[in-house]
């Protein structure tokens, strides 16, 4: 079966901060693609640049930030081209983005009801009266519990789930192509957390979405996601379904991510990576794995290694591997 359209292309895309008059990348050369009707999970620890990602497709990022270079073509656009005006025309009715927290995505001052409804007014899909009936509708649809009585409650009235079941839901508010979810379930219980992501695939089939599902987690994505993106110290270091991600790592962060996930095994130890991902100011030269990498070459040290195909569908860059193909 041949794979679906590409919805959301990126294609090397970086994204610098400016540190006492130096660019760094915070985001580097970054490429990948979401499909028509898939879920594409940007996986890595804290630090490695999902989140900068995901800010850099909405033209988000605020200075010292900025984007350098790249493309972001989105149903056919360059995003990173468009007017303001255009782009405040995508943000929210084509891409609409989940936060971590809820609480943060929430006004404390306005019922629950206004601010799902409030994205249909400002995009001029609905008046007022209707917005607020499917705001309801929308309620009832992300299963908040009794969604009249919620569309009347401000938003500490409701517990952390059914917090993030509203940001769910203002996110469908448009009915968006694309549903970027950064970590949306680090701020939920691990009972709360499973059902959350039950829920945003069960939306993505009854709203003929797309979703870009940021994680530190692969556990999390295991089950939720149709491909996976595995992110470094602002590189993609790895591409692959995300079958091949669990069965054939190629890259040594990818198999020290998939050893530190409880596998339920009994009292199997879990491996912790050592060291930590570089911060922007402390790159090393070369690959910047290869610090924490227990295959480190001299090769490593030196020189970046580009993307190699390693299987269908699946790349990794790693000097483990063959000569680097050429991207786009």
């Amino acid at each position: 079966m041949s794979p679906s359209p590409v919805l959301l292309d990126v294609r090397r895309l970086t994204t610098v901060i400016d540190v006492e008059g130096r660019p760094l990348p915070a985001v580097d050369d970054a490429s990948f693609e979401v499909r028509t009707g898939e879920t594409l999970a940007l996986v890595g620890e804290s630090g490695s640049g999902k989140s900068m990602a995901a800010l850099s497709i909405l033209r988000l990022v605020q200075p010292p930030g900025r984007i350098t270079d790249g493309r972001v073509l989105f149903e056919g656009r360059d995003l990173l081209t468009l007017g303001e005006g255009e782009m405040r025309r995508v943000r929210g009715a084509r891409i609409a983005l989940v936060f971590q927290e809820p609480t943060a995505a929430l006004n404390p001052v306005f019922t629950v009801g206004d601010q799902v409804a409030e994205a249909m007014t400002v995009h001029r899909l609905a008046t007022r009266a209707e917005a607020r009936r499917r705001a309801v509708e929308l309620l009832e649809a992300v299963r908040v519990t009794d969604p009249d009585r919620a569309a009347r409650s401000y938003p500490h009235q409701l517990s952390g789930g059914m917090q993030q079941r509203v940001v769910i839901a203002m996110a469908l508010a448009c009915r968006p192509a694309l549903v970027i979810a950064d970590e949306p379930t680090t701020a939920l219980d691990v009972t709360i957390q499973a059902r959350i992501l039950d829920l945003l695939r069960e939306m993505r089939g009854a709203f003929d979405l797309s979703i870009l599902l940021i994680s530190h987690d692969l556990g999390i994505v295991a089950g939720s996601a149709d491909r996976v993106a595995v992110m470094y110290a602002g590189r993609i270091v790895e591409q692959a379904p995300v079958r091949a991600i669990f069965d054939a790592p190629a890259h040594p962060y990818t198999r020290a991510l998939l050893a530190s996930v409880p596998r339920g095994e009994g009292r199997r130890r879990l491996q912790a990576i050592a060291g930590t991902v570089p911060p922007i100011t402390g790159m090393p030269p070369g690959c910047p794995f290869a610090p924490r990498c227990p295959d480190a070459a001299a090769a490593c040290r030196v020189t970046h290694p580009g993307a190699v195909a390693v299987g269908p569908d699946h790349e990794a860059s790693c000097h483990v591997h063959a000569r680097p193909t050429e991207r786009a």
